[in-house]
C-alpha cells in the first residue's frame, strides 16, 4: 500500500488507487450494518449525475492518479481535528467497518485524517457498538502514560454522524511490525511502548500491518505509530498481538510509575468512554504490570491475531 509522490515534484503526496475507493461506496457494501440507519442517507451526496457518461474520462484519470493528500503544517493537531471542516475523499478498502479518508480543513490549512463513524460499524458479539470510542480511549491512555505511540485521535460529529477522527500519518506501507523490528533496532523502545499500551488496553487485534513506519525525512528521525485500536478494553482477557519479542524483559521503571497511577484512578476522559467493568479490568491489568514488572509472554503461542499482517 505505497503512498507515492506527485511526479511534478509537489510536496503533497498521493494516496494510490489501490489504497482508496475513490468513488462513493454503494449502500450494499455495508449491508450487514445495523438496520437502524438509512443506507441511502449514509452515502447520498445529492448528485444525480454521479454516473454520467460525460464524467467517465475524468473518473478514469482520478483512479489512475490517486487522491492528492493535502499535508499542511499544523501547530496543534488535536485542535485542528476538533475544529476543522471534514470532507470525505473516499472509503478505505479492506476494512470490515466503514472507514473513510477525509481532509480536515481550518484556517486555510488542510491535513488528511481517518474518519470512522459509528453508523458504519458491523455488529460484533463480543464488543458493544461504539468502537470509535475505544479508538479515542486508546489514544488518550497512550498520552496519559507518556507513551505517545498513537496518532492524535478525537471524538466528534462528522458528515456521517459521531465517529473517531485520527490524524493520517504518511507512512511507508511496504513496512510493518516484523520488518520494522528486524531492520530498525533504533525503534525498539517505541515498539516496547506500544507493547505495554496493548497489554493495558487489552488489544485484541494488533496486527503487523497496524504498526506504521514513518521514514526519516527533513531531518526528523524515523518513528512508528499504532493504528486500528477499536478492538480494545474488553473486560475479559483477549490480548492478541504480534508484539511478543520483548516478553519477559523488564518494563522500564519510569513507565511503571505512570502505570501505577491507573491502579488508583483511571483518567476521567478515558473512563468516560468505557463501561464500568472495563475500567475495573484496566486497573487490574495495571496492577499486574506493577506487580510483575516485566512484559508478558505467550507460552501458548496462540495469542496472535489473524491474519498476522
Amino acid at each position: 500500500m505505497p503512498v507515492v509522490c506527485v511526479p511534478d515534484g509537489s510536496r503533497w503526496p498521493r494516496l494510490s488507487p489501490d489504497e482508496l475507493t475513490v468513488s462513493e461506496p454503494s449502500p450494499s457494501e455495508i449491508e450487514d450494518v445495523d438496520d437502524a440507519f438509512d443506507h441511502d442517507d449514509l452515502f447520498d451526496d445529492g448528485d444525480d449525475d454521479i454516473d454520467d457518461d460525460d464524467d467517465d474520462d475524468d473518473d478514469d484519470d482520478d483512479e489512475q492518479r490517486g487522491v492528492e493528500l493535502h499535508v499542511d503544517p499544523i501547530d496543534d493537531p488535536i485542535e485542528h481535528l476538533l475544529r476543522g471542516d471534514i470532507e470525505i475523499e473516499g472509503r478505505m478498502p479492506y476494512s470490515s467497518n466503514a472507514t473513510f479518508l477525509v481532509h480536515v480543513a481550518a484556517d486555510g490549512r488542510s491535513h488528511p485524517a481517518i474518519y470512522k463513524p459509528t453508523r458504519g460499524e458491523r455488529p460484533l458479539w463480543d464488543f458493544e457498538p461504539g468502537l470509535h470510542r475505544r479508538e479515542v480511549a486508546t489514544y488518550l491512555l497512550s498520552e496519559h502514560l507518556g507513551l505517545r505511540v498513537i496518532p492524535p485521535t478525537v471524538l466528534r460529529d462528522g458528515p456521517l454522524g459521531e465517529g473517531s477522527v485520527q490524524w493520517f500519518v504518511v507512512a511507508d506501507h511496504s513496512q510493518h511490525y516484523f520488518t520494522i523490528h528486524e531492520t530498525h533496532p533504533d525503534l525498539h523502545d517505541r515498539l516496547r511502548a506500544m507493547a505495554l499500551l496493548d497489554v493495558l488496553a487489552n488489544n485484541t487485534d494488533r496486527k503487523s500491518g497496524h504498526v506504521l513506519l514513518i521514514p526519516e525525512r527533513n531531518g526528523e528521525p524515523a518513528s512508528v505509530w499504532g493504528i486500528d485500536n477499536g478492538l480494545c478494553f474488553a473486560a475479559e482477557s483477549k490480548l492478541r498481538t504480534v508484539i511478543w519479542e520483548f516478553g519477559d524483559e523488564a518494563i522500564p521503571d519510569a513507565w511503571l510509575e505512570r502505570v501505577g497511577t491507573l491502579c488508583e484512578r483511571v483518567p476521567l476522559d478515558v473512563a468516560a468512554l468505557l463501561a464500568d467493568d472495563e475500567v475495573e479490568a484496566l486497573q487490574q491489568r495495571a496492577r499486574w504490570c506493577v506487580t510483575h514488572r516485566r512484559f508478558p509472554t505467550d507460552p501458548s503461542g496462540r495469542r496472535y491475531p489473524w491474519p498476522l499482517v
